[in-house]
């Protein structure tokens, strides 16, 4: 396994979830490591769990202003790996959710990321890497995920748009999970998330949802591989072989 010493990641997300399986790792690993999200308070605590290798930088990925503000701390050259995993998640039947509420994700999942690599830029080294995260749901979709599906599948034309663009100085890669024991999902009564991620890990060939730290390592994996960019790595399960569950 590859060490990191010397090498800084910018995890946007780092906080918690997936993100904060990433910075992790990172760290296990010999990097130093940068933590980004919209709560300050939880991006401390985030970085105070990792020591004196992790330094706390929060902002809105949704706000541009936030993120120039936040990014001109840093020096030029100063970030090997940028890992975004930010971004706000909602999901309901195509003609009853609100069409703000999916421009709300829009702009935090896709623009964020969109407008964070545009800005992170000036901060990369040559030989560095940027990985976004979309889901599985841009090419296997779900009942009521109609929005949610489409902001996954431009994040991963964006990764390989870029891959193209900024190569061979930075590669990009995406990174595409299926469904995962998150906070995102604690929104959710406890049985009721229990059930969903029962009956969806029955429906998959490895008979369970997945663990942050799963995701996390299929993350740094195409961070780090010098030779992989312009893909989208499923983490899944199996989601995409499964059989469609009927209605």
């Amino acid at each position: 396994m590859q060490d990191l010493f010397g090498r800084t990641a910018l995890i946007a997300g780092g906080s918690s979830g997936m993100g904060r399986a990433v910075a992790g790792l990172f760290v296990a690993r010999g990097a130093e490591v940068v933590l980004t999200g919209r709560c300050a308070q939880k991006v401390q605590r985030a970085t105070g769990e990792l020591g004196t290798v992790a330094r706390p930088l929060p902002f809105d990925i949704s706000d541009t202003a936030q993120i120039d503000t936040a990014l001109s701390t840093l020096p030029d050259d100063a970030i090997d790996h940028l890992i975004i995993t930010a971004g706000h998640v909602t999901h309901g039947p195509f003609h009853e959710q609100d069409v703000s509420e999916v421009r709300q994700m829009f702009d935090s999942k896709f623009w964020g990321a969109y407008t964070l690599c545009r800005a992170a830029l000036p901060k990369m080294r040559a030989g560095g890497s940027i990985v976004l995260v979309s889901g599985v749901l841009s090419r296997r979709p779900g009942l009521n995920c109609a929005g949610l599906g489409a902001v996954c599948a431009a994040l991963e034309g964006l990764a390989r748009g870029l891959a193209l663009e900024l190569g061979p100085r930075l590669r990009v890669n995406c990174v595409a999970p299926g469904m995962v024991r998150t906070p995102l999902h604690d929104r959710h009564p406890e049985d009721r998330r229990e059930a969903m991620f029962t009956a969806t890990g029955a429906s998959l060939p490895v008979g369970r949802v997945g663990w942050p730290s799963e995701i996390a390592e299929a993350i740094v994996m195409v961070a780090t591989n010098g030779y992989i960019s312009g893909h989208v790595l499923d983490a899944d399960g199996g989601h995409m072989i499964r059989q469609y569950a009927t209605r």
